[in-house]
């Protein structure tokens, strides 16, 4: 975590004047999006991307991928799936080639889905990004591409920025990576799979994965666009993926709504009391954020899944909590801010790689509450959070969308927070601003709240 930025920019967060009741319609999942993304630029025919999130980190994999020779046409269509009408992006793959240049922004999926693909592509492709970006952990795919016969120029750094120099194939075969610091090195790894001479088999040689729901959602992606795919959870080797050299279908996908950017509006019925329904919450999903029916159930809220979405609601009192978030850690940040205003002690554990995330999350949370007057301390592998009476004060967020979600929660109750660089939220959740102040509109009578 880098230094307190001077406190500019600042929101006043709003403070809750009573119960929230309001259904707030969130845009779609950028998890989803990108991955959607890859699949269709590696497709063999064209395929749509309906309902898409247009956020900083998708804009970013779009750009990439055009820069490489895809065609990604934006429009407004009717879907054959039923779905209705909307926003679609249509992908036309096509020989992907460069010199070309990849802004990866602060983007994990982007710098870390798009080196393979590049090892596909004919010439050299540039991979560069934010400051922050160069301290995050790429070894894990830089190492694997090699392994497989890529050719990558990174001054033996394993981090940005590096040129892959593609030859426009991949051998492919068989790559043991240590991906305990991040699962998307896994996940790079399968997207690209299909189109390795070879397919690939990848063998995880360290400690317990994180967020495993992400590696599922790959594998369910993947599968839905025609690929072979051997799991553990499908009687395979414990921690050994195996993908299938394969031709890839171009589908029609419709894009889940980003569950885990609910988070920030189901936290506020649990801390004002009320009520917020999410239009769409899907019934299956490997969305992490599904998992936020449970934690904030046991946190004093109850939710119900209905046609008109989930709706969950808050009893006016919050419980502290002992939770392993090792599968779904990118939730941690409003589970923290919740946990500072509860009536218990909470302890968070399982998140150790949060530390490598878009900031350090867990040094950030704990000073940022602490600035506030609360209690948090770190622990070996996440957070403990002892609640306190909370004052106004400068929130900081180092440039991470998180942080600043956490922050609009804890102002809900506390007077006087102010969040620095509130707009760090374009990159997964645009307008969050302006979706807030709508979602705390008139206390009485409900409130509908969408994104255009």
């Amino acid at each position: 975590m880098t230094e307190s930025p001077a406190p500019t920019d600042l929101w006043p967060a709003p403070l809750a004047s009573g119960a929230v009741d309001a259904t707030v319609t969130v845009p779609g999942s950028k998890s989803v999006t990108n991955r959607a993304l890859v699949l269709a630029a590696l497709a063999a025919e064209p395929g749509w991307v309906r309902r898409p999130l247009r956020s900083r980190d998708t804009l970013l994999m779009a750009e990439a991928l055009r820069a490489m020779g895809v065609g990604i046409e934006e429009t407004v269509s009717s879907s054959s799936t039923g779905a209705g009408s909307g926003e679609a992006w249509r992908v036309i793959p096509a020989r992907l080639h460069g010199p070309a240049t990849v802004d990866v922004g602060n983007a994990g999926t982007v710098m870390r889905f798009l080196p393979p693909v590049a090892a596909l592509a004919d010439g050299p492709i540039r991979f560069d990004g934010d400051p922050r970006s160069y301290e995050r952990p790429l070894h894990g795919v830089i190492d694997a591409l090699r392994a497989l016969g890529a050719r990558i120029d990174d001054n033996e750094r394993g981090a940005l920025p590096l040129t892959v120099h593609g030859g426009g194939a991949l051998d492919g075969g068989t790559v043991e990576i240590d991906a305990s610091s991040s699962s998307q090195f896994v996940s790079a790894l399968l997207l690209s799979a299909p189109r390795f001479n070879q397919g690939v088999e990848v063998r995880h040689t360290g400690a317990v994965l994180p967020s495993m729901p992400h590696i599922r959602m790959t594998v369910d992606m993947l599968r839905m666009a025609g690929a072979q795919v051997d799991t553990p959870e499908s009687g395979g080797e414990p921690n050994v993926w195996r993908v299938s050299s394969s031709a890839l279908l171009g589908r029609d996908i419709v894009v889940e709504p980003d569950l885990s950017n609910a988070a920030p509006f189901l936290a506020a019925a649990l801390v004002t009391g009320g009520r917020v329904t999410i239009p769409d919450w899907p019934e299956r999903t490997t969305q992490p954020g599904d998992a936020l029916r449970e934690i904030f159930t046991a946190m004093g809220g109850a939710c119900e899944l209905s046609d008109a979405g989930l709706t969950f609601t808050g009893t006016g009192r919050i419980t502290g909590i002992e939770a392993d978030l090792h599968e779904v850690g990118e939730l941690t940040p409003v589970i923290a801010a919740v946990a500072a205003l509860a009536d218990s002690e909470s302890v968070l554990s399982g998140i150790a790689h949060l530390r490598l995330h878009e900031t350090d999350r867990l040094a950030a949370l704990a000073k940022e509450i602490n600035e506030l007057g609360g209690d948090v301390t770190e622990t070996e592998d996440g957070l403990r959070i002892r609640p306190r009476p909370l004052h106004g004060g400068v929130f900081h967020t180092y440039e991470d969308h998180r942080l600043a979600t956490a922050a609009a929660v804890i102002g809900l109750a506390v007077d006087g927070v102010q969040v620095e660089n509130v707009a760090t939220t374009a990159k997964t959740l645009p307008d969050f601003p302006e979706l807030w102040t709508g979602m705390l509109g008139p206390v009485a009578g409900a409130t509908t709240v969408s994104r255009a």
